[in-house]
């Protein structure tokens, strides 16, 4: 038996890095999986960001597992597009029982250097699109009297990050925001949480551009990002961490075993926020 047997899981951001480890560990642990993503590129994200390519291919995983799989292409941004993924979800499956919201950017500049544009899409796809998204399934896991919703926060929901106030602010954003859902729905059985991962192996942390700006000059390796992770986790061996180590935490989160728990977020960083942190760079 599985821990999700029977159940239907809607993911955003699903069509690789960590949606992708979503998808295939709800399959694996008997969930049909609806997968959405944007699957295009935006103008304010440094990095190449997921395409129709990459959903097909996380479709087809899903189905070699045995399990029953939907792409929808859309833009979290618009309410529309969210509640017509939610309502073909329902519609071709009969039910939603999980949603996994894990769609999310990254970029970095100084906050003076951030352009309206940055900000507005940070924000907008980062904040706004989870409540977008949650307002999208509230009405028909309130009918059922159950259901889960995960968020991917960050530990940067915690604390600052160097050049990175907008992404900050959002992920901040994400965490209050999670904390007022669980209230809210916690008198329908619905419940709600959030996942805080650190450095994260994906395709938006290791791309070169990304790398380079994680390690701070041009030409950063493989073996800089892992150092980098190194020095950002505190467990013993940890770098950047695998997106399974994420999707196992949301797992836990949509199963029966976290039944009673319900407004936390779960850091998922190899002890990071248990640093005491050092000054990169003081000031004489």
């Amino acid at each position: 038996m599985g821990l999700l047997d029977g159940k239907v899981v809607l993911i955003t951001g699903g069509a690789r890095g960590q949606g992708r480890a979503h998808a295939l560990t709800s399959a694996r642990e008997g969930a049909d999986v609806v997968i959405v993503d944007i699957a295009t590129q935006l103008d304010t994200v440094p990095y190449p960001m997921a395409s129709p390519s990459d959903l097909a291919e996380t479709v087809e995983l899903v189905e070699g597992l045995g399990r029953r799989a939907i792409a929808v292409q859309a833009d979290v941004r618009s309410q529309p597009e969210i509640d017509r993924a939610v309502a073909e979800t329902i519609g071709r499956l009969g039910k939603l029982d999980a949603l996994v919201i894990n769609h999310g950017i990254w970029s970095s500049a100084p906050f003076w250097e951030v352009t309206d544009l940055q900000w507005e899409e940070m924000l907008g796809v980062n904040l706004s699109a989870v409540w977008r998204c949650a307002k999208a399934v509230a009405p028909h896991m309130i009918e059922r009297g159950q259901g889960s919703i995960v968020v991917t926060a960050s530990v940067a929901g915690f604390e600052p990050g160097f050049n990175a106030a907008h992404y900050s602010t959002a992920k901040h954003g994400v965490i209050g925001l999670v904390r007022n859902l669980a209230y809210e729905l916690a008198p329908h059985g619905v419940r709600c949480n959030a996942v805080a991962p650190g450095v994260i192996d994906t395709p938006m942390i290791n791309s070169q551009v990304s790398v380079d700006i994680l390690v701070g000059r041009p030409g950063g390796t493989t073996a800089d990002l892992v150092a980098a992770g190194s020095h950002y986790h505190a467990l013993k061996g940890a770098t950047a961490l695998p997106p399974q180590a994420v999707a196992d935490a949301v797992l836990w989160l949509n199963s029966d075993m976290a039944a009673s728990v319900t407004g936390v977020t779960v850091p998922v960083d190899a002890g990071h926020m248990t640093l005491p942190g050092f000054n990169h760079a003081p000031t004489s």
